[in-house]
């Protein structure tokens, strides 16, 4: 995976941030997921970096970024201003002022963030099978919470959730895979087998807990900044396929289009026919419209 990038680390913000990174052309920063690492663009990265300038890091607390520790009830260790400040000053560590930002599921409340914190850097946010986070809580409703039941449950206080799901973390990881994807046999052998060596790990379980903890912080950042929309063209993709996870993102009333349009001046979008892991599933397809949307910024 990844040939033809370099591997690298670079301290940014305090912590170091494991990356890698090739290409030609504008800066474009991937920013993965849970329960994933900067692996989940192995199907896509190469064909971006034909165009683009491509950077794929790990969000600190995962993969094989470090995992600070927080003190009790410090929210701001892992809340997304501060992840997003990371990865500003990684882009900027590469020499890079201003870029392109793409983020499925975690990585796009990352850059949902950074492009409300710095406008000046993002040039493009593509969103990838995510609802901004204020939304959801905003219309939680009975299926919302059952789809999203790994965020109610990582956000009890410590250790219970680390204790569970670390007494488990292969159940738990193959669980979450499963049920998330809707194409079978996307996610391939060398992809999983870094998953499950980065999750598979005590600190990691740990920091992403505490991840999950600091939407309450998130949600404090995003109440100051309702009404302010980005000033960026934004894209949206989200997998259509929810035979295996009903009310995921939208719940019984949202809508995905609608929801960010409340919170962005530009905004284009469309389904595709797959499940949550839209990089892996329908890497063609998902490439296809990345690069249509850049090519045009």
């Amino acid at each position: 995976m990844f040939d033809n990038f370099t591997k690298t680390q670079i301290k940014a913000n305090g912590v170091s941030i494991n990356l890698v990174h090739g290409g030609v052309g504008p800066p474009l920063l991937l920013l993965h997921g849970y329960p994933q690492t900067h692996v989940e663009w192995h199907k896509i990265a190469p064909k971006l970096a034909e165009h683009y300038t491509v950077v794929a890091p790990d969000l600190r607390g995962y993969g094989d970024s470090e995992k600070p520790p927080a003190s009790k009830g410090d929210l701001s260790v892992y809340c997304k201003r501060t992840t997003a400040q990371d990865q500003v000053e990684v882009m900027a560590e590469l020499g890079f002022e201003s870029f392109h930002v793409v983020g499925h599921d975690r990585g796009a409340r990352v850059g949902h963030r950074m492009a409300l914190d710095h406008p000046d850097r993002v040039r493009t946010f593509t969103s990838l099978d995510v609802v901004p986070s204020q939304a959801a809580f905003d219309h939680m409703d009975s299926q919302l919470s059952f789809a999203w039941f790994h965020w109610h449950l990582m956000r009890q206080p410590s250790p219970l959730p680390e204790t569970l799901i670390g007494n488990s973390a292969k159940v738990y990881l193959d669980f979450l895979l499963e049920q998330w994807t809707a194409i079978d046999g996307s996610i391939t052998d060398e992809a999983y087998a870094e998953y499950l060596r980065c999750f598979n790990n005590p600190e990691t379980i740990r920091a992403t807990c505490l991840d999950y903890r600091g939407v309450e912080l998130d949600l404090m950042h995003d109440e100051a900044d309702r009404g302010n929309k980005l000033t960026c063209p934004v894209l949206l993709l989200w997998g259509s396929n929810m035979a295996k996870r009903p009310g995921w993102q939208t719940g019984a009333s949202l809508d995905m289009l609608t929801v960010w349009r409340e919170r962005a001046v530009d905004v284009r979008g469309k389904p595709l026919d797959c499940g949550h892991f839209l990089p892996e599933e329908l890497p063609a397809e998902t490439t296809a419209e990345l690069l249509t949307f850049l090519s045009a910024h």
